[in-house]
């Protein structure tokens, strides 16, 4: 069976409810919420590239003290995944083993304090970016050009014309696997370019932003040049992941990736952007596995004509279809 034939049949037993609690032991084993469990959600719905397989349970806590008392509870052999608006990510077409946690309302408030700005974890960077401007505060325009959520952010110290998560953070508060929460300073997370030292099984819940006085309609001016950069340069309107290569030092990879021939290359369904190099597109009905071998003949090709080895930026995660039911892998770093 082809990988877009195995996805279909996981899809239609989905619907038709073959996927149900009864069907997956991992069901009982999970403690009691107050926010929303779900078996075999599709996770191509929730994904820009608009593909994946299921998530064996998606689970979107009411809150906080919801998500540290879950995940105190459940059993320490179960795998937890994380993830935001699924912009920068790339879920495999056989799904993901475990649970996947998905922070939806309880973790999107935002308020200002002084010259900083108090966000959730499953707050858009946009609206981050507005609220501030609203507020007067400069410095965290760059943010409404980075498309996804705080935690996200967090996670890769993301960042864009010519700022970063790092130059903004005051702190970050995160949930560990055992249920733990924790408060820490900007300095305690080891940001670096695309990358954050904190420990990997911490689910970020939130952040306290800097800012500086400004004037609301020059900041307003600078968001308006952000966006009207990113829509010129970058496929806005296609099925796509964001950023796909992080640069490498001292080059750009879109500049690798369009010298090495790859402009407009397709497999299958899934294409090198014409508009910008360093995104993949979904053309419509495209595979996880169209889109991660396109990705992987790219890094070959600009390994072959330059030397240089990109790496992925996008965060992929899940199995393969047909791979074996319980094996999972999570490749990192992503706005998610």
């Amino acid at each position: 069976m082809t990988d877009a034939a195995l996805t279909q049949t996981i899809r239609h037993a989905a619907a038709d409810g073959e996927g149900g609690a009864a069907a997956l032991p991992l069901a009982g084993r999970l403690p009691a919420v107050r926010g929303r469990i779900s078996h075999g959600a599709m996770l191509d719905r929730v994904t820009w590239f608009r593909v994946g397989g299921p998530a064996e349970a998606l689970f979107k806590p009411a809150g906080v003290q919801d998500l540290a008392d879950f995940l105190a509870a459940l059993p320490a052999d179960v795998p937890v995944t994380v993830i935001g608006v699924g912009s920068n990510l790339l879920v495999r077409d056989g799904g993901v083993a475990g649970v996947v946690v998905r922070l939806g309302r309880g973790f999107v408030d935002m308020e200002v304090d002084g010259t900083e700005v108090i966000a959730g974890a499953g707050a858009l960077d946009v609206n981050v970016a507005e609220i501030a401007q609203r507020a007067g505060l400069a410095g965290l325009e760059f943010l409404s050009g980075i498309p996804g959520t705080i935690g996200g952010a967090l996670r890769m110290n993301a960042g864009a014309y010519g700022a970063e998560i790092a130059d903004v953070l005051v702190s970050a508060t995160a949930v560990d696997r055992a249920g733990r929460i924790h408060e820490v300073p900007a300095a305690a997370l080891g940001l670096g370019y695309r990358h954050s030292a904190a420990p990997a099984d911490w689910i970020f819940t939130g952040a306290r932003l800097r800012g500086r006085p400004g004037d609301p309609a020059a900041i307003r001016a600078r968001m308006d040049e952000i966006r009207a950069q990113r829509e010129e340069s970058q496929p806005v309107r296609s099925r796509t992941g964001g950023s796909t290569f992080r640069n490498p030092e001292g080059a750009k990879a879109w500049e690798l990736i369009d010298r090495a021939g790859c402009r407009g290359l397709q497999i299958g369904a899934a294409q090198v952007s014409e508009r910008h190099c360093n995104f993949l597109i979904n053309t419509g009905g495209a595979t996880a596995a169209e889109i991660e071998a396109l990705g992987e003949e790219v890094r070959a090709r600009v390994r072959a004509a330059s030397g240089i080895e990109l790496t992925w930026e996008i965060r992929r995660i899940g199995r393969p279809a047909g791979a074996v039911p319980g094996a999972t892998t999570d490749e990192s770093g992503s706005k998610a």
